[in-house]
């Protein structure tokens, strides 16, 4: 694919804003590749993703942040400028539980997502021949169930070593400290094995057992300080029946979770997700 810019913005909803940005972009050369938009009138507030082919442009990135700067400034935008042929760097994290991992290995492996995954880290040794099977340093840090602190204080040291630019939690049984959080705001994804708000914490489809649902899914959100209570980027769900036990709603849910944590990763890679408070315009 040819390189491109990302601009993505949100602002106070008024005329004159995608006037503004299309002008901007024509009277420097450039041409607009792909565009979305969206109005929230419930909120007033505007969203936008704009693609920008970068060969056609007289700058690179820097100078078009500088040059768009008083256009953002006047409209009271939320924004930012990043450039395709720079992928973001994946940390994955992961517990025991494999389908997750295993999947996001393969969709890298067969270039399905632009990034770089430049390690995994693990509370277990049990997936280490597979990631290495990919040529990617697999760290395993030992999780002392009485005293937490020093695992994190390891996870958190190589995050910055590694240069993460999202973490993603693929099935990672721990619950991050509120500092991790902290430092990488919309940046740490995880994927939920149910349809928040639903059953939200341990043990999910023995919740959703217990209560005699008919559908089960999966959530793929960004992590905050309040338990499975981040920004939502992408669902699904499965039906099931009265005659799924547990382990069948486990085995059915595991690739509802892959696909789910796949599509969202990857709206996260092409910048197609605006956080608004606790909600998300995601653009296809």
């Amino acid at each position: 694919m040819e390189r491109r810019y990302r601009l993505i913005l949100a602002c106070p909803d008024r005329v004159g804003i995608v006037a503004m940005v299309s002008n901007f972009i024509s009277s420097h050369g450039g041409s607009i590749t792909d565009a979305n938009q969206h109005s929230d009138p419930s909120i007033g507030w505007f969203f936008m993703r704009v693609e920008i082919g970068a060969v056609m442009l007289p700058f690179e990135l820097d100078a078009l942040k500088k040059a768009f700067s008083p256009i953002a400034q006047s409209f009271e935008m939320q924004w930012r400028i990043t450039d395709s042929s720079k992928p973001k760097r994946v940390v994955l994290m992961a517990s025991r539980e494999s389908h997750c991992l295993a999947d996001l290995l393969y969709r890298f492996h067969s270039k399905e997502l632009s990034c770089e995954i430049p390690c995994v880290i693990s509370n277990h040794d049990d997936l280490r021949k597979m990631v290495e099977w990919h040529d990617i340093p697999y760290h395993h840090v030992p999780v002392d169930k009485d005293n937490k602190q020093p695992h994190f204080d390891k996870v958190t040291s190589l995050i910055k070593e590694y240069q993460a630019d999202v973490i993603v939690l693929a099935r990672y049984m721990q619950i991050l400290p509120y500092e991790l959080c902290d430092q990488y705001p919309q940046q740490v994804i995880n994927i939920h094995h149910s349809f928040l708000p639903s059953f939200a914490g341990a043990k999910p489809y023995h919740q959703a057992h217990d209560r005699g649902v008919k559908l089960i899914g999966a959530t793929c959100h960004y992590v905050t300080q309040d338990l499975d209570e981040g920004p939502i980027i992408d669902q699904d769900v499965i039906r099931i029946s009265h005659r799924d036990q547990p382990e069948d709603m486990v085995r059915l849910g595991r690739d509802v979770e892959k696909n789910v944590l796949a599509r969202g990763l990857r709206c996260h890679l092409e910048d197609r997700v605006l956080v608004h408070g606790n909600k998300t315009v995601v653009f296809n």
